[in-house]
C-alpha cells in the first residue's frame, strides 16, 4: 500500500508511474489529498479546542475560590458544550481517517522504473528464466487435480473444518 507521505511528497510522480500501467489515478489521488486535508482540519480544531478546554477548566477552580459560583456554573456549562463539540470533531476526524485508509487501499503499488508500459500481463517482458521448463503431454493435470484424483488432499473437508487454505491430508 502506498503511504500518504509518498503521495503528498511525490504526487505528480505517483500519477505518472501509475499511468504507465494505464491506471488513471488522478481522481483518486486528489480525493486522498482532499480527505487528508479534511482530517488535518478536524485534528487542528480538536487540538485547539482541547487546549482552550484545559485553560477554561483551570479557571473554574479559581472562580470557585473567589466565591463566584454563578460564573463558575456558566463556565462549567461552557466546558460541557465544548466537550460535546469535541466529540463531533473527533467523530469527523475518525470518519476521515477511515475513508483515507479505504482510499489508500484501492491504489495499486507503483511499478518499478524498468517495467514497460502496458495494461495486461502480455505487455510485460521476461527478464530472466531459470531451470529446465518441462514439456508436458497433452491433457496433463495440474497438481491440485492430481492431489484430488489420487486422494492425497481433501480440500473441501479442509474448508469445512478450518476455513479456506487448510487442506486435510
Amino acid at each position: 500500500m502506498l503511504t500518504l507521505k509518498i503521495i503528498t511528497e511525490n504526487t505528480r510522480e505517483v500519477i505518472d508511474k501509475l499511468a504507465k500501467k494505464h491506471y488513471d489515478a488522478k481522481a483518486i489521488i486528489n480525493e486522498v489529498l482532499e480527505t487528508d486535508k479534511k482530517r488535518k482540519t478536524f485534528q487542528q480544531l480538536l487540538d485547539s479546542n482541547l487546549a482552550n478546554l484545559n485553560t477554561i477548566s483551570k479557571s473554574i477552580g479559581q472562580l470557585m475560590q473567589e466565591g463566584k459560583k454563578d460564573a463558575a456554573e456558566a463556565t462549567r456549562q461552557l466546558v460541557a458544550d465544548m466537550k460535546d463539540g469535541n466529540k463531533k470533531l473527533e467523530a469527523g476526524m475518525k470518519d476521515a481517517e477511515k475513508k483515507l485508509t479505504e482510499l489508500l487501499c484501492t491504489i495499486p503499488n507503483l511499478p518499478h522504473d524498468s517495467v514497460p508500459e502496458g495494461k495486461h500481463a502480455e505487455d510485460n517482458l521476461v527478464e530472466k528464466t531459470g531451470g529446465v521448463i518441462p514439456v508436458l503431454h497433452e491433457g496433463a493435470l495440474p497438481h491440485w487435480e492430481l492431489a484430488k484424483k489420487y486422494d492425497l488432499i481433501d480440500f473441501e473437508l479442509g474448508v469445512k473444518i478450518a476455513g479456506a487454505g487448510f487442506p486435510v491430508y
